[in-house]
């Protein structure tokens, strides 16, 4: 068909160069009516090409008034309304409030708008090439941005006189905007001179004089900024606290556990406690032995007595104190005035017993061990804490702590000590966390996950901004500054510890900023960071060849 239509436009050119030589030869201004003929349905066709590239969208009042239409119609004095093609309904989306209001009730779609925010519209209900739904635009949303109609002169008051309307801010005239170049819609390193598409069909974007900045400052409209899904926060001044999480297994406190053994030789006569687990209470009596020896120790003690003059030491005393007897059982024997062929081995601690080797009749050595015992009040909650995350680590710190047997139940706790080394082969240091053991319900080889609440900066406020509003590119990190207006500015930053999802900022933010949280990559891509990063798009004069 364009063809077509470039066949007829050389031909009516051609027509008319034959018209002015057979003026100059002939003087006269008419020509042959079959000539005639033929040129005017040519010509009126050839005018009609813009037409057909540029479709009508909607029809708007021919008076100016803000009533537009889906189809052609006449107003009350047999007007006809005046078609609005998709050249002007690309700028009037720009102008669209954000958010759009809500439809009228049972009001029909006047047309559908590109979802990603671009200039092309459709008459019916389609999709993109990314399968996404084009957007219903409603009249009543798009009547009040309707630009005043201009002043009719001459022909002007015909359907194809409709006034063309430019995308411009608020207090910007329309043609005070001049476009530098077209920049790739999808944010590739790509901008062209005059308008073009991409691969898929997508129209480049325009990039205006005065959205263009040196450090990278894009602005959007709030239509693009609806589509885009863009949400701000502000920069905030807190404390961060980030949660260190590790696996350990519950085990005795090591400062609450005893063992029983002798300190002379002997058997045992009667077995007080002769089963494990059993809880026993602080000098409560395990066992009964016979000791040759102790029985010698006593006889000694009860003989020097009667012979032992005031101010002179005590050494037999001293001697059954340190075979292990209490001073009350060795007040009892000095009471009795003899010796007591067995002797009653108490508990040194209020506890339970772990392990149990003494067993009735049993003979036993200096040093052997018959009782271990445990106070499990109180259990620790050995854990392996990572090198990265062992630095944020103080003792006092809560500590909740999750046990498999109990699933959605949490023990408080506290961080007791950090022991001085790390494990060359793991990387960890082994931390001790504290808990209270009520009911006994912790036993030791449990298995707990451990969760640690670590400040940053010692607890100090710090100014941060939400994760998502960093993009990290490696080398260099970056955060969006909303600048009101639309407009944002890419702000070089230099981060710290990251903690509850959020980031410490270093460097580069003052603390009072508003900062872009959703949809920065595509605020990204949309600016592709301008001169801010200085690689792709550097805006090229409209004389200049800059397709790349």
């Amino acid at each position: 068909m364009k063809k077509h239509h470039a066949v007829l436009g050389a031909l009516a050119l051609g027509v008319a160069g034959f018209a002015a030589g057979h003026f100059v030869a002939t003087g006269s201004p008419t020509l042959p009516d079959g000539l005639l003929n033929w040129v005017r349905p040519a010509a009126a066709q050839s005018q009609r090409r813009p037409a057909q590239d540029d479709p009508v969208v909607f029809y708007r009042d021919p008076m100016g008034e803000r009533v537009v239409s889906a189809r052609p119609r006449q107003d009350s004095m047999g007007m006809d309304f005046l078609p609005v093609r998709r050249s002007e309904v690309a700028a009037l989306l720009g102008r669209l409030p954000n958010p759009l209001p809500a439809p009228a009730a049972g009001e029909a779609p006047l047309f559908y708008r590109d979802p990603m925010g671009g200039s092309a519209t459709a008459t019916a209900p389609r999709k993109d090439s990314m399968g996404m739904d084009f957007l219903p635009i409603y009249p009543s949303q798009i009547a009040p941005v309707l630009p005043p109609l201009p002043q009719r002169r001459g022909d002007a008051d015909t359907p194809e006189a409709a006034p063309q309307i430019a995308e411009a801010p608020t207090g910007t005239p329309p043609g005070d905007r001049r476009i530098l170049y077209y920049r790739n819609p999808m944010g590739l390193p790509d901008v062209s001179p005059v308008p073009k598409q991409d691969s898929m069909g997508m129209a480049y974007i325009p990039v205006y004089a005065d959205e263009a900045s040196q450090d990278g400052t894009v602005g959007l409209s709030p239509a693009r900024i609806q589509t885009l899904g863009v949400r701000t926060e502000p920069v905030e001044r807190r404390v961060l606290a980030r949660t260190i999480r590790a696996v350990g297994t519950v085990t005795p406190d090591e400062r609450r556990q005893a063992t029983v053994t002798s300190r002379f030789e002997g058997w045992i006569e009667r077995l007080h406690v002769n089963e494990t687990g059993r809880d026993v209470a602080r000098g409560e009596a395990l066992m009964e032995v016979y000791s040759p020896e102790l029985l010698r120790a006593q006889a000694d003690y009860l003989a020097s007595q009667a012979s032992r003059r005031p101010g002179d030491p005590d050494t037999a005393r001293v001697r059954l104190l340190n075979f292990g007897l209490s001073e009350a059982q060795i007040d009892g024997i000095r009471a009795s005035g003899r010796a007591s062929r067995t002797v009653i081995i108490p508990a040194p601690i209020a506890g339970t017993v772990l392990a149990k080797t003494a067993l009735e009749g049993m003979m036993f050595r200096p040093g052997d061990p018959l009782f271990s015992l445990a106070d499990l009040s109180v259990v620790a909650v050995m854990t392996d804490v990572y090198e990265q995350d062992a630095g944020a680590l103080r003792a006092g710190q809560p500590a909740s702590v999750g046990i498999a047997a109990f699933p959605g139940e949490a023990f408080e706790g506290v961080v007791d000590r950090i022991y001085p080394a790390l494990d060359p082969a793991t990387r960890t240091a082994r931390v001790r966390v504290m808990l209270p053991n009520r009911g006994g319900r912790l036993l030791g080889g449990m298995l707990a996950t451990v969760e640690i609440a670590a400040p940053v900066a010692n607890g100090r406020e710090v100014v941060a901004v939400p994760a998502s509003a960093v993009l990290d590119g490696g080398r260099r990190r970056v955060v969006l500054v909303e600048l009101g207006g639309g407009r944002f500015r890419p702000a070089e930053v230099r981060t710290g510890a990251r903690a509850g999802g959020a980031v410490e900022i270093l460097e580069g933010l003052a603390g009072d900023e508003r900062v872009v949280v959703g949809a920065t990559f595509l605020i990204d891509a949309e600016s592709n960071m301008r001169a801010a990063l200085a690689a792709f798009t550097a805006a090229p004069t409209p004389g200049e060849a800059a397709v790349r």
